[in-house]
């Protein structure tokens, strides 16, 4: 009587007749070797292009491995690199159109931005998790309006380059703000796509020559955008921005037509005198003399420790990691958890003494 062998059973055996040849390393491990993006255990990219925007900025294209997600446009995603043979985390969002390979528009702030807009080359591998957000496009055609300044423009510009070539009843208005011309993201394809398609209007807000747009009244807008009140209306950029946003929309009774995206830090209570102590993040077998102000987050990053992080500000709860024994302290309130087991939030949360996480 014939035997058969499914796919998955086939790909079984053929892995434990590799892993006699490879032992004691995994055979995905040994791939890894020739093909940098084989990981059962990390998704990972290679860079396939890097362009300059500005000269603080920098659009990194890359090619994921399996296990990659296709975004939707305006979503984000972790990125991980390896700097002076520490795995950094930080979320970017992905500026590319949905349906195409990914990739991040950087700006050189920060170590970890600093090193990717300069430092990148064609060919380096990045460490991935998959897209995630939902500053996202309206499922169904309506009016656009999109508010962004500096950086903030990077998802919006995923939005355009999605949505204006492909639908022809599009209708989006994009006012972006930055400081000058010279520090201004995508101006030249904005320009581009503003005559090749009559769906699309830009509107540029130089700040160092025209000032900031005022939010405290509708007349700025009004002159901007007279029918902003009838449309589905995006905005991200410097926090002062989005609150003033939200203001406005609550104030005119149409906050349900405003999505925004914040990048953000959460704001931290201060604490005299707050001490930290050894971090112990046992799956990872890591531990780390942490101080009392440092988000446990950014500690086990530093330490090259695979983190779940989301908003990184404490409201998406994407980070939560179980608190195995010893007690952490709240950032934003000074309150101290000592409970184990609880879940805890890494982004706002830093050593009150030693404690062991389940990361």
């Amino acid at each position: 009587m014939p035997i058969t062998v499914g796919v998955m059973g086939m790909k079984s055996v053929a892995l434990r007749a590799a892993s006699v040849f490879t032992h004691p390393a995994p055979p995905h491990d040994f791939l890894a070797l020739f093909n940098p993006l084989s990981s059962a255990r990390q998704l990972r990219g290679v860079v396939t292009a890097v362009r300059p925007e500005t000269p603080q900025s920098t659009t990194i294209a890359f090619r994921p491995g399996n296990g990659w997600s296709p975004h939707d446009a305006g979503q984000w995603a972790r990125i991980g690199v390896e700097i002076d043979g520490v795995r950094q985390w930080r979320s970017y969002s992905l500026s590319a159109p949905a349906g195409s390979d990914p990739e991040i528009t950087v700006t050189a702030c920060g170590k970890v931005s600093a090193h990717l807009a300069h430092e990148t080359r064609v060919g380096d591998i990045f460490f991935l998790a998959p897209p995630q957000g939902d500053f996202v496009l309206p499922t169904g055609p309506r009016p656009l309006l999109m508010l962004t300044a500096g950086s903030g423009i990077t998802p919006v510009m995923s939005m355009i380059r999605t949505l204006v070539p492909r639908r022809p009843d599009a209708d989006v208005v994009l006012i972006h703000s930055a400081r000058d011309r010279e520090s201004t993201l995508f101006a030249t394809e904005l320009a581009e796509l503003s005559e090749q398609y009559d769906g699309l209007h830009v509107i540029h807000r130089f700040t160092g020559e025209d000032g900031r747009i005022d939010f405290s009244d509708a007349a700025d807008l009004d002159a901007l955008c007279p029918d902003w009140r009838s449309r589905k209306t995006y905005v991200c950029g410097p926090s002062e921005m989005l609150d003033a946003a939200e203001s406005l929309w609550t104030n005119a009774n149409l906050p349900d037509t405003l999505t925004v995206e914040r990048f953000a830090t959460a704001t931290y209570a201060e604490v005299d005198g707050a001490t930290g102590g050894t971090v112990t993040f046992e799956k990872s077998d890591r531990e780390i003399e942490a101080d009392g102000t440092t988000p446990l987050l950014e500690v086990g990053e530093e330490a090259g420790v695979l983190m779940p992080s989301g908003c990184r500000m404490g409201i998406c709860r994407t980070c939560l990691t179980p608190l195995l024994s010893g007690q952490v302290r709240d950032l934003r309130t000074g309150e101290i958890n000592a409970t184990e087991g609880d879940l805890i939030q890494t982004c706002i949360s830093a050593a009150a003494g030693n404690c062991h996480l389940d990361v």
